[in-house]
């Protein structure tokens, strides 16, 4: 029930927001703590070195021992003038081995310099040194968790959507599969009785013209019947000529179309080779034909344009119609969408299929104007 009313896709990803939204919060108060908390440390720190900057005799005991007990907090100690007196938690030894100048604490104290202000130490009214201190790695590493967070939990979501989508496309297909074979099986059966009716009238009086045409329907649902169980099995794809094959579809399609509506097939080659499948690529042709047709109101031309070339053949074909809006450019080859009244929004959606998973090619919609028309394109690879 609940299922109607919640998009999972949705709800995951604002799950993972608010995740990621709780974990910032909890890691920012994390860090601003930690900080206040090494802040204090340096402080401290501080105040030993003032001690031992005022004291004639040997370091006291306790100041040595806070002074060592850093080791995690990078600090560089200088004079007024900024001249290094003393550093602590900074590696001067290099990745070759060798051991760092100058040059290597002068910039480290300019990355010290950057992050916070400096501690001053008040050694007498004329005299003064300054602490410089950075972050440990501990913080360091705490800042970016929460980025690192948000990646893990970005593809987290991904993998999750890609997942549901994956399987909603394969419910789908069993469902597009059992639908296309179970039309096929009831076929069958009328199918069957009408060809043992046309053999008995085969006997009989009635006008041959009229027995012709009978047969030609009884082909062509036949010719449906095998269409529809083709879907879901692995077509058989033959070498064809391409041009005769849209002459035999635009030929059956001609005869049920108004008077007022002329068809047109051109080709900058005279003979153009490819491999399909027969039964199912007239289906895509008739379903965008029998578009066309919709769209024109009886009135209007067809033209289909092909383009053999080296690495693959372009089919255009082109109507004189309506038009689709650009809003609905995108979603024509959705399943169940459809702008007619009494449509059900599969013919585009199956050739989809067809051309995309059974021949290897792409359908797309190449331009549409309202008023003008619409130009479908078929790419067909070698």
């Amino acid at each position: 029930m609940i299922r109607k009313y919640i998009n999972w896709n949705y709800f995951l990803v604002l799950l993972a927001v608010a995740i990621a939204a709780a974990a910032i919060y909890f890691a920012n108060n994390l860090t601003k703590k930690l900080a206040i908390e090494e802040k204090k440390r340096v402080d401290v720190i501080q105040q030993a070195l003032e001690i031992v900057a005022k004291e004639n005799d040997d370091f006291p005991v306790l100041v040595y021992t806070i002074l060592n007990s850093n080791e995690t907090i990078p600090l560089i100690n200088t004079d007024s003038k900024d001249s290094i007196m003393t550093f602590n938690n900074i590696d001067t030894i290099s990745h070759n081995g060798y051991k760092n100048g100058d040059e290597f604490l002068k910039s480290k104290l300019s990355e010290l310099k950057a992050m916070h202000p400096p501690i001053e130490i008040k050694i007498s009214d004329t005299k003064k040194q300054f602490v410089y201190y950075g972050e440990s790695e501990l913080l360091k590493q705490l800042r970016y968790f929460p980025f690192i967070l948000l990646v893990i939990l970005f593809l987290f979501v991904l993998i999750v959507v890609f997942y549901i989508s994956s399987s909603n496309r394969q419910v789908q297909d069993r469902v597009w599969v059992g639908m296309s074979k179970e039309t096929a099986h009831q076929l069958g059966t009328p199918l069957t009785s009408l060809v043992a009716w046309l053999e008995y009238l085969k006997e009989t009086d009635i006008e041959k013209p009229a027995l012709i045409e009978m047969h030609k329907d009884v082909d062509r649902l036949k010719l449906i019947a095998d269409r529809f169980s083709k879907i879901g099995s692995i077509p058989q794809l033959e070498e064809e000529h391409l041009i005769e094959h849209l002459k035999s579809i635009v030929s059956y399609m001609e005869k049920r179309a108004s008077k007022n509506v002329r068809f047109n097939i051109q080709s900058n080659k005279e003979e153009v080779l490819v491999v399909i499948s027969g039964p199912l690529f007239d289906w895509v042709f008739e379903n965008l034909i029998r578009n066309a047709l919709d769209a024109m109101d009886g009135k209007g031309e067809i033209n289909i344009n092909i383009k053999d070339e080296i690495t693959q053949t372009i089919i255009d074909v082109s109507d004189t119609g309506k038009g689709i809006s650009a809003k609905n450019i995108k979603k024509v080859f959705k399943p169940g969408f459809s702008t007619k009244k009494r449509g059900w929004g599969l013919g585009l959606s199956l050739a989809k299929r067809i051309i995309s998973e059974y021949h290897y090619g792409d359908i797309f919609v190449k331009k549409s104007e309202i008023g003008k028309g619409t130009t479908f394109r078929i790419v067909l690879k070698r």
